[in-house]
This record gives structure tokens, sequence and C-alpha cells, in this order.
């Protein structure tokens, strides 16, 4: 069974499916070993990886090599966050058969004009396109996939940028007629109720997707008593548990004037081996190098 079609499957057949973000093959093999059903290649995690913000900064070739390397290293499907596909259309047709390529089981496209502004920035820039031009996105990335359980997954902005429930719910609806299999509904309010209102008033056929780190009490259980949420993607947690390990560790070492009392508290090189498969390449080095 490809990953795209076990992706589908447990989409349709499970409670809720569980996605983790991801910015390199490292902490893409942390998740699969966590239990995770699936993994988003984060363009917020790449973006900070390289110390910049999520404005579009970094390249559609940058993204997909980092796809490329989670895919080889991991057997979990992978959720590829293309922010706006990278302009109009034609570049959607693009990016989705290049995505589909590179190993993607599925893709999640918005409805903001790119060059796009991340939707947790305070104040930020969030201007969505009008609901024809997006669906004609959607469509065009439907039409370019090759394997029909591919996921096209439609994310409107609505609620971030202040346009209320209403636009959402006719913007989502919208890209369901346009061919999208899932619908991500995104709030940066600090409780679900947004969420939750939506959830309750959404009348589509398309399952939902949600992401809930503005409001983290929207737990496992209380997400499948809704009932058409299907897939919650935990976006920016890799890079923020990975930003705090090293601050602390960082400023220990530098307290302490030396590694003396940090080298216990951290893992040992070797779990690092373990998790570079050193053993295998050991092993090959006996077989084949003489």
């Amino acid at each position: 069974m490809s990953r795209a079609k076990r992706l589908r499957t447990h989409v349709a057949e499970t409670g809720l499916t569980h996605i983790m973000a991801t910015h390199s093959p490292l902490s893409a093999i942390l998740a699969q070993e966590a239990g995770f059903d699936g993994l988003w290649a984060s363009g917020f995690e790449l973006s900070a990886l390289y110390g910049l913000p999520d404005m579009s900064l970094i390249s559609m070739t940058q993204h997909l090599d980092m796809l490329r390397s989670i895919g080889a290293r991991t057997t979990l499907p992978i959720v590829a966050d293309i922010d706006t596909g990278y302009g109009n259309a034609i570049n959607v047709i693009h990016a989705v058969s290049e995505y589909e390529r590179a190993g993607a089981s599925a893709v999640v496209i918005e409805d903001k004009t790119f060059p796009k502004v991340t939707s947790l920035a305070a104040d930020g820039r969030h201007e969505l396109l009008c609901i024809d031009e997006f669906q004609g996105k959607i469509r065009a990335a439907v039409a370019t996939r090759r394997d029909p359980d591919f996921l096209v997954i439609a994310r409107t902005e609505a609620l971030i940028a202040g346009l209320g429930q209403e636009e959402a719910l006719k913007r989502s609806m919208a890209y369901m007629e346009a061919g999208a299999d899932m619908i991500l509904i995104h709030s940066k309010k600090t409780t679900p109720c947004e969420i939750e209102r939506f959830s309750h008033a959404w009348r589509g056929s398309a399952p939902l997707a949600i992401v809930p780190n503005a409001f983290p009490e929207l737990d496992a259980s209380r997400i499948k008593a809704l009932g058409n949420i299907k897939m919650t993607i935990y976006g920016n947690y890799g890079i923020r548990a990975a930003t705090t390990a090293m601050q602390t560790t960082f400023r220990r070492i530098i307290a302490d004037g030396g590694v003396q009392n940090v080298h216990k508290d951290i893992v040992n090189v070797e779990e690092i081996f373990r998790l570079q498969n050193m053993e295998q390449v050991k092993d090959n080095e006996k077989r084949f190098l003489k």
C-alpha cells in the first residue's frame, strides 16, 4: 500500500490522524519512533531552522530537498505545507507535480495571497484571494495529481483574517466543491471556540483538519467528540522543543564554565549513533570494504 493510500485510509477509517511537524530527517525519525501517524513538512519549521521568518523566503527547492530527505529516512506519510502554492494555478500545477514526485502523500494549500506572512504573527498581513481564483488552484492541484489517493487539502485563513464564520464556511464549501479532499480551518484565538463553532456549523462532506497550536486544551478526546475533524497537525512543536533544549543547554554550559553538569542530562553519543544507523554502516564496512 502506498503512503498516500495509507494516509487516506487512516483519515477515513480512524477517529483522528495525528500529524507531527518536522524540519529535518532527524526530527522525522523521532516523530515516527514516538508513534505519530504522519509528518507535516513544515514551512514554518524550515524557515526557523534557517533563522528566517515564515514569509515565503524559503524556496520550493529548499522545501523539496527537506521533504525528500525526510522521506528517505522514514516510512510515514508526509503532508507537505506548500503555503499558497508558490503563485497562481500554473505554479500550483508545477508544485503538486514536484511534491508528489518527491514523495509527499498530501499537500495543504492556503487561500492567502503570495507572498504570505505567517498566520500567527501579531498584526500580520492577511490578504485572501478571491474565492474563484483559489478554486482554480484547487482544481489545478486535483487535476495534476497522478495518484488518486494523494490528498489535496484546502486551508482557509478567513478566521485568521477576521472575516468571520460565515465567510469561512462559504469559502470552505466552495473549496470542497472545487475538489478539495479535506478542509483545514485555522484560527489564532487562544481558545478553541472558533474551531468548535465552525465544526458544529460545517455541513460539507469533506472532513476537517486543524492546527491547535494556539489552543492546546483542544486535546484528542475533545476533537474526536466533534465528529468531523479527522486530522490534527502539531504545527511547530518540533522546532520549539529543539529550541528550548538548545537554549537551556547552551546557557548552562556558559553559566557552569563547561559541560561537566549538562553532559549527564542529554542523550549520549550512542543514542545519536543509533538514530544514524551507525551499526548498519559498520556492518557494511565489514562486508564490502577490503
